[in-house]
């Protein structure tokens, strides 16, 4: 009897990081729609983490304007602003900032900005994802968007980027964020979401070109610089469509939840696992829903629910968990 073994997947296996997070590592999340996918999960947990604050942005330029944008604190007035079909919009902002009111719009990108400023200067990890290589430009005065706003597409050119000018953008960048918080990671990844409306083989070459940039970027910092893949373990390890969304080109949540696992080993610290795993319990008490909600049995579950609360919040006083108890505190007064 032979001795070959089969092998019915390949595993992306992720080493543990040099550096790990927890409840006292804020972490600052930005990029593509699957930054928020991760930053969503631990700011579920209670973790100190902000996401986004000009929304979902896609190509290597339009993250570094938001980390630039977030560092000098910048102010956003009326004359940043553009209007279309009667909706004022940033082309520096994801759609949420939106608004048919100018002023709504500018306050907030402007609550965001002063939040997001006030939140670098205590990040340990900036998170960043790319998803694509393709920028688009306005036609009349060559400004790059990080959206395009539902503006007609004859208004805009796009090109790939090239790996030389992400580099040399983000070494500018990094130089200038690394002089001002020494001690601050970046953690970058590509998003393994297609962007479908490249074609096929315009997605492969725009990936490519995201993920060559971004290793040259780890050789030029060295011990400030990282990469998590979740690109290849969608692609190589979770090859199958069932790891797919019903439009076939995000991740399903089965796939977010295990690359969220492979985050996890590689990057949380233990005490912060079993912190989470607490968290998770309240969150799950908070989703019940009784057939009876005036039974005895379910004001004890939410009696214990209220005093496992209590008990997590004197163990770990960094953890806010103030709407958790206003809602289970709520179910006993009605």
């Amino acid at each position: 009897m032979s001795n070959f073994r089969f092998d019915l997947r390949t595993e992306v296996r992720v080493d543990p990081f040099p550096f790990s997070i927890n409840y006292h590592t804020p972490v600052l999340f930005c990029g593509s729609c699957f930054a928020e996918n991760m930053g969503s999960i631990m700011q579920s947990y209670k973790m100190p983490v902000l996401i986004n604050p000009h929304g979902v942005v896609y190509n290597p330029l339009s993250v570094a304007q938001v980390i630039r944008s977030v560092l000098e604190g910048k102010t956003y007035t009326i004359n940043h602003l553009h209007q279309h079909n009667g909706v004022w919009f940033s082309f520096d902002h994801y759609t949420r900032f939106s608004d048919e009111n100018p002023d709504t719009c500018l306050e907030l990108i402007n609550q965001a900005s002063y939040e997001a400023h006030a939140f670098i200067k205590t990040a340990k990890v900036i998170s960043i994802t790319f998803g694509t290589a393709r920028v688009y430009r306005l036609k009349h005065n060559n400004q790059w968007v990080a959206n395009c706003h539902k503006i007609p597409s004859r208004e805009f050119t796009h090109n790939l980027l090239t790996v030389e000018a992400i580099v040399e953008e983000w070494t500018m960048l990094m130089n200038s964020l690394l002089h001002k918080y020494p001690e601050i990671r970046i953690l970058f990844t590509v998003s393994p979401i297609r962007h479908w409306k490249d074609g096929a083989i315009g997605n492969q070459l725009s990936k490519a070109t995201l993920l060559v940039a971004i290793h040259k970027l780890l050789e030029l910092f060295p011990g400030k610089a990282f990469y998590f893949p979740s690109y290849e373990i969608l692609m190589d390890d979770l090859r199958d469509y069932r790891f797919y969304d019903t439009d076939m080109l995000h991740p399903s949540p089965l796939a977010i939840e295990y690359i969220w696992q492979k985050f996890i080993q590689a990057l949380i610290d233990k005490e912060a696992q079993l912190i989470a795993e607490k968290v998770h319990k309240i969150q799950l008490a908070k989703l019940h829903r009784p057939l009876k909600p005036n039974s005895t049995e379910f004001k004890q579950f939410v009696q214990k629910t209220l005093s496992d609360i209590e008990e997590l919040q004197r163990e770990y006083p960094f953890i806010n968990l103030d709407e958790e108890m206003e809602y289970f505190s709520n179910l006993i007064n009605f």
